[in-house]
């Protein structure tokens, strides 16, 4: 009998269309049925410039699937590119152009010559999920676009993290490390969000390294980075949340940047000032009130997970039950993800769960013993 995976915290390769929409005047141009179409306009946001709601899609239907959809997509990017006034235009397939067998690549090398960049990236729902097409999205761009720099300016860095639009804070996981690295006296880079756009995807490959702060969504861009310019990356696996973390992240990208580390601690020493004037107030509520027990439980991606799990414990100093990561994690990165739960303070070791089943979690953290009422922090 098939398994049915229920609530699922993800979407198809194809949703990583928010990848693109993410980036201001960036317009994403879809080759796949209207149903997919449909469904992703309602599940996805966009930079402001663009409804979510309104982007160019071929509508194949059974006469391309026959006959295929070449002339369509050659038609729907050239109209695009008249009625639409964008910086980029990114054509991303679906799983009926790409089992159907329609050559896009060749399709999209005639616009090669146009004002305005065309490219295009495989994200058929089938090859994965949409943080897998995240990646793909952004090695598309970087392959079929940029150029290599004739110089490397000194400090700036290309800052990477999740997935926009998926997860809710994703702008403000972003602006709030472009402020910490910017603190340190380095250019941050950031190509997503209102402002950033094109200019910002041209300085790229100038850039002296790649910052990632994610455990492993953005690997596989950073080292294709390495690979095509020559820019070396530093993998910070924590969204720094709470002062230990944070902290710590900024002894490790000042220490790999040569910042001068009385100026690092200097700003660490301002900033934890502030927060632990604040974390005191709050502990002495928490601390009266005792509305939860000591133990808890994140249901989320890798991402968020895995910062969660380190501010409770390491900040908190609550016990961590087993952790669920619902992202789909690809195998070869699960260890790796397990080892950073188990790299906590005080000795302690969390156990990460892989599981894509919203059921299963339920039903696992239904029958734990949590010797009192846990903190559950989930969603559906």
């Amino acid at each position: 009998m098939a398994k049915i995976l229920d609530q699922p915290r993800y979407k198809c390769a194809l949703a990583a269309m928010q990848t693109v929409q993410a980036i201001s005047r960036a317009l994403p141009i879809l080759h796949s049925g209207p149903g997919c179409a449909e469904k992703l306009s309602g599940s996805v946001g966009s930079s402001g410039l663009y409804s979510p709601h309104i982007f160019p899609c071929t509508s194949i239907s059974e006469k391309e699937v026959i006959f295929g959809g070449d002339d369509k997509l050659e038609e729907t990017i050239e109209n695009s590119l008249k009625v639409i006034d964008a910086d980029l235009y990114v054509v991303l397939t679906g799983c009926t152009s790409e089992i159907v067998g329609d050559n896009v690549e060749d399709v999209v090398r005639k616009f090669k010559n146009n004002d305005k960049p065309v490219i295009y990236a495989s994200t058929a729902g089938f090859k994965g999920n949409n943080y897998r097409g995240h990646d793909w999205i952004l090695k598309a761009i970087f392959d079929q676009y940029l150029k290599p720099a004739d110089h490397i300016e000194k400090g700036l860095v290309n800052i990477w993290t999740g997935i926009p639009m998926h997860d809710p804070f994703w702008l403000g996981n972003l602006r709030e490390l472009e402020r910490l690295v910017a603190e340190l006296g380095l250019i941050p880079n950031i190509i997503f969000g209102h402002g950033k756009g094109i200019n910002n995807i041209n300085k790229i490959p100038e850039a002296e390294f790649n910052l990632l702060v994610s455990p492993w969504v953005g690997l596989e861009s950073v080292r294709f980075l390495e690979e095509k310019f020559e820019t070396p990356y530093l993998h910070y696996p924590v969204l720094p949340i709470g002062a230990f973390e944070t902290t710590k992240f900024l002894r490790t990208v000042g220490e790999y940047a040569e910042v001068d580390a009385a100026k690092v601690e200097e700003i660490i020493t301002k900033h934890e000032e502030d927060y632990y004037y604040y974390i005191e107030r709050y502990a002495d509520v928490f601390l009266e009130t005792r509305v939860m027990a000591k133990r808890f439980v994140t249901v989320s991606d890798a991402q968020n997970s895995l910062a969660l799990t380190k501010f409770l414990v390491n900040d908190l100093g609550l016990f961590p039950s087993k952790q669920y990561i619902v992202d789909d994690t690809p195998e070869e990165y699960r260890g790796l993800i397990a080892g950073y739960f188990e790299d906590l303070n005080y000795g302690i070791k969390a156990e990460a769960g892989f599981s894509s089943d919203g059921h299963e979690i339920h039903s696992e953290i239904e029958s734990a013993d949590f010797n009192g009422y846990p903190l559950i922090l989930g969603s559906s």
